[in-house]
This record gives structure tokens, sequence and C-alpha cells, in this order.
């Protein structure tokens, strides 16, 4: 069905734009998702001569939607954004293990909210880690210690 609809939404695009002898200015707005859930946007203003170079151009995104005026592609990225990457591990008042933008205390700006975890369970070096700040760095280290941090939560 989605295929189809690119075909038509091409087809109607590619009329409008046959239809005016110069080049169509129009808004492109290209979605990145990323495997924790943030999404960025940028949005380009291009002159447009022809669907075949537009396809061209973005052949590795997809297609949400297409009007006379803008096309917005999107595409899924394996990995943390920049934001998360950036962020750190540690607990909100009622034992959550959370990312926050900054050093738990430091930032209440929370980004992600995992679980519940029994502090009482954790030995005295795990709780004091949690509470400086786990820097999440890496996809890799992103899943190693919300692994890590499983066996204790409510």
């Amino acid at each position: 069905m989605n295929e189809v609809k690119i075909m038509i939404l091409t087809l109607l695009l590619s009329l409008f734009i046959a239809q005016h002898t110069s080049p169509v200015q129009m808004t492109i707005i290209l979605e990145t998702v990323y495997m924790d859930g943030e999404v960025s946007e940028e949005i380009r203003e291009e002159t447009v001569t022809s669907m075949k170079d537009v396809w061209n151009k973005y052949k590795d995104w997809h297609l949400i939607n297409m009007d006379d005026e803008q096309i917005v592609f999107q595409r899924y990225v394996d990995d943390l954004s920049p934001l998360t990457k950036a962020g750190y591990f540690g607990l909100t008042e009622d034992g959550t293990l959370s990312i926050f933008e900054g050093k738990p205390g430091e930032s209440s700006r929370i980004i992600q909210s995992f679980f519940q975890i029994d502090v009482k369970k954790l030995e005295s070096h795990e709780r004091e880690k949690l509470k400086k700040g786990i820097s999440v760095r890496s996809k890799r280290n992103y899943e190693r210690v919300i692994e890590a941090y499983k066996p204790f939560g409510k």
C-alpha cells in the first residue's frame, strides 16, 4: 500500500513540477529516529527540478509525506541519540533508574526512565555510582548498565 501511495504522490508532484517552466522551491524535512525514541529534524529549502533527482539524493530515506510545498523523509538509526549519549544514569527521588541531561543532582531534567530499583538490595558502592551518575557514552554502555540493574528492579 505504501509503495502505491509513493508512486501516486511522485506522479502528482512530477506533474506539478512539469507545469512550471522554472524549478520549484520546496521544503525538505529529514527526520532521524533513534533507538531511544529521540527524533531529530533537519529542515532544508531546496530547488527541485525533477523528482528523480530527489529520489536519488534521498534514496536511503523513507518517504513519510509529500505535497506541493514539502517532502518529509525519515530514517531509523540503530544507535542512541547524541542527547542520550551525553546523559548520565542515576536514580530519581523514588528510586527509578533514569538518564539525566546532566549528572544526577546537578540536573533535574530526565531524558528517559526505566524501572524502579530496590535500593536496599544495592551494595553501597553501587548506590554511590548511581548517586554520582554513570556516563552513558555509547549504545553498548547503555545496554550494559540497564542489564546490570535489572535484577534490582521492583
